[in-house]
């Protein structure tokens, strides 16, 4: 008996792990529909704080994973590659951990992958933690800030790259200035400069 729940549970480790790259039929969302993301911010594995915000002007692949999820480990060469051939180029990706545990949880998956790009570790039993029903789930940022696309599930490394380019491609909006008030358009309210 022991040996056919020991074989049934093999079977299912082995169908778990199985490539299970997840297909993403949704494109980038044009930027008038695109929401502004909150800022985010998260303690560091090594330290530190990392905010969404100190990225403006970037791509942003955020990545929520676990050491123990079997697509996120499959997924994670790619997201290695992408870091390592977009490092220059205006992308900036980060994994974000929900694993329970600490560091400690983290560290053989670190040690095995050697991720070239920072590591998260939120509070998971705060309020503030993200709310990810599945594991992986990846969100796409652009350079505004705005979330262009979110994925769900292992996606490959190709897919990651084509939707990056295409933001890399666009162009970040220009900070809109407010002009001086000049004598000929006064702001209501305003004095209307006198001369003596």
């Amino acid at each position: 008996m022991i040996q056919y729940l020991l074989f049934a549970v093999a079977v299912l480790w082995i169908a778990i792990g199985v490539e299970t790259w997840s297909d993403q039929k949704a494109g980038v969302r044009p930027v008038k529909d695109r929401a502004r993301m909150a800022d985010l911010a998260f303690p560091q594995l090594n330290g530190g704080e990392w905010r969404l915000s100190q990225h403006r002007g970037q791509v942003v692949l955020i990545n929520y994973w676990a050491s123990w999820c079997a697509p996120c480990r499959q997924e994670t060469p790619g997201l290695i590659d992408l870091a390592r051939d977009y490092r220059y180029k205006g992308l900036s990706i980060v994994g974000v951990s929900m694993d329970e545990g600490g560091k400690h949880a983290v560290e053989s998956f670190l040690s095995e992958f050697h991720l070239p790009y920072p590591v998260l570790m939120p509070d998971l039993a705060s309020p503030a933690s993200p709310a990810i029903d599945a594991l992986p789930t990846t969100v796409l940022v652009d350079r505004n800030g705005r979330a262009a696309k979110s994925y769900i599930g292992a996606v490959k490394e190709s897919e990651f790259r084509a939707d990056v380019d295409l933001l890399l491609a666009e162009q970040p909006a220009k900070p809109t200035f407010s002009p001086t008030p000049s004598a000929s358009h006064r702001e209501p309210g305003l004095p209307t400069p006198q001369s003596d």
